[in-house]
């Protein structure tokens, strides 16, 4: 009986820390994401229940300090990327995220996570950036707009994190949508100008993941953002 519930107290203490597998936001998509981030929010809006459960097993988890570092910034990149999608199928159709809230939808305090109330920003400027200190979240997490990063169509993992950072920021910075490089001019994503303080040396930065080697002395333009909605 002793041992019975020592292996009891085990499980219950394992099963406590264990991570959420992702699974279903995983299926999710890859059934509604294509390979360049395009998101169907119209067979999303039809099928919404498969979203609700999603955003609920986020809302039921909770972040322990248990889990490793790359774990933790997984679970903040897929609930970020999650609670988009489920705001902009709550108003579909719709042309722009910025439509909403009068510009200031990423402010509201609308995403409930183990019973506390969180924002889009505070969970990307209050928790991911300072707390983990990565510039490639940048091209992790998604705002829903066409000039963000393309929303990847799987879901961020713990113990593959560093591996799928390291290709969407390769990815994005070598787009063309995105990026134009040469070795004497650079013209680039706001993104790059509106979180310069994360990148360090731009050039450096870009150089590590660019096929194209700016020089230092390189002209930078920032691309005008494109706002609309990044799917149909």
């Amino acid at each position: 009986m002793k041992y019975s519930i020592v292996l009891l107290s085990l499980l219950f203490t394992l099963k406590s820390i264990a991570q959420p597998t992702y699974a279903d936001w995983n299926t999710f998509l890859k059934k509604y994401v294509s390979t360049t981030g395009e998101v169907n929010y119209k067979s999303i809006k039809a099928n919404r229940s498969e979203l609700d459960k999603i955003t609920k097993e986020f809302s039921n988890t909770k972040v322990l300090d248990a889990w490793s570092k790359d774990e933790q910034l997984a679970f903040w990149i897929n609930a970020y990327n999650a609670f988009t999608v489920s705001l902009l199928v709550d108003n579909y159709p719709l042309k722009s995220i910025q439509n909403l809230d009068g510009g200031k939808t990423w402010d509201v305090k609308r995403i409930t996570i183990d019973g506390k109330k969180y924002s889009l920003n505070y969970i990307e400027n209050d928790i991911i950036r300072p707390k983990y200190k990565d510039a490639r979240i940048h091209f992790a997490v998604n705002c829903g707009a066409a000039s963000c990063p393309p929303l990847l169509n799987a879901a961020f993992m713990g113990k593959t994190l560093n591996t799928q950072l390291e290709a969407v920021t390769k990815t994005f910075i070598n787009n063309k949508r995105f990026q134009t490089l040469s070795p004497s001019s650079a013209k680039i994503s706001k993104i790059f100008e509106w979180y310069a303080k994360d990148f360090g040396d731009l050039v450096t930065f870009i150089n590590k993941y660019s096929a194209v080697q700016v020089k230092k002395d390189a002209k930078v333009i920032y691309n005008d953002y494109d706002w609309s909605l990044n799917g149909k």
